[in-house]
């Protein structure tokens, strides 16, 4: 296995906050200065990055955004209500090791050694050839890395806690092969919808940041640098209807406001429709990239001429 942690070289990929801006930038992602300045320091500090928000806002495109604007490996961790430390480390390839033992037993191996031959196949079980790396164990061995820890307020405290130790040491044992460390730590970004609150030991361990939703000039340069095949004019109507709608304009309270993710989505739908202009035509046909709940579709259909209105 890998040898001990080394100290890493200290500094960040970039110079300042301003350089990490223009990293993200240059593959289609527009950080303002708050979160241009808190992820350099995250990399310059080397501390994971926990960023909340409501969903949609970017917050999981940042981390895709860093590894690619680095050229580092992305292993993503999606965390879901019962993941324990098995799914997040790593797991033995049982059909493997069951092939392994038949193709011992037919050569003869089990039998002729004796007792010996026999724990020295049950040692060989356990070789890491049949290593299943989950997605921690394998930021680790690939590091440098970006792991993303998404949604991690799904997980429960135990699970918390799990990550709490391994991100204080970047380090994990393996009983039968012992200790794993990253010769450099990865860049850590976890992400939280903020469905409950995370512990405070874990926020004590990461830089914080909550992202909001971008202003309307904003989001127009943003849906302008995701899908610039996506015209100026339709890309500020799109984000104007997507700002209404989030705000509760008009008397439209949703389910699930649309979030950046969505006017994207939905910019780009309407261009492949080939419009020019959002009119109630075209609109109300697309609505299923919007807005993803029955009900709010039906309060947006019925609503779309105040919708839509200068």
């Amino acid at each position: 296995m890998s040898a001990p942690a080394e100290t890493p070289a200290s500094g960040s990929p970039a110079a300042d906050p301003g350089a990490v801006a223009e990293l993200l930038a240059g593959t289609g992602y527009l950080a303002g200065d708050d979160l241009a300045t808190v992820a350099y320091l995250a990399l310059a500090m080397q501390r994971p990055l926990l960023l909340e928000g409501e969903p949609g806002t970017g917050k999981t495109a940042l981390a895709e955004a860093l590894a690619a604007s680095l050229d580092l490996p992305l292993v993503r961790l999606q965390c879901y209500e019962g993941i324990d430390a098995t799914q997040a480390l790593y797991d033995w390839d049982f059909p493997r090791q069951v092939l392994h033992l038949r193709a011992l037993e037919a050569a003869g191996g089990l039998g002729a050694g004796g007792a010996a031959g026999v724990e020295e196949a049950e040692k060989g079980l356990y070789d890491e050839r049949f290593l299943l790396a989950r997605p921690v164990l394998a930021a680790l061995r690939q590091a440098p890395s970006v792991l993303l820890v998404d949604e991690v307020d799904r997980a429960d405290d135990e699970f918390e806690a799990f990550l709490l130790e391994v991100l204080s040491t970047y380090r994990v044992t393996i009983p039968e092969l012992g200790t794993v460390a990253a010769a450099t730590p990865p860049i850590v970004v976890l992400t939280s919808n903020r469905t409950r609150d995370l512990h405070d030991a874990l926020k004590r361990r990461c830089l914080y940041h909550w992202i909001d939703h971008p202003g309307l000039e904003r989001e127009v340069q943003i849906v302008r640098s995701r899908a610039p095949e996506v015209s100026a004019t339709l890309a500020r109507q799109a984000v104007a209807v997507s700002q209404r709608l989030r705000e509760g304009r008009d008397g439209l309270v949703l389910t699930k406001p649309p979030g950046v993710a969505e006017t994207l989505d939905w910019a780009r739908a309407l261009q492949h429709l080939g419009a020019t202009e959002v009119d109630l035509d075209v609109a109300g046909r697309t609505l299923g990239a919007l807005v993803k709940h029955r009900e709010d579709a039906d309060r947006v259909r019925h609503a779309l001429d105040r919708v839509l209105a200068p």
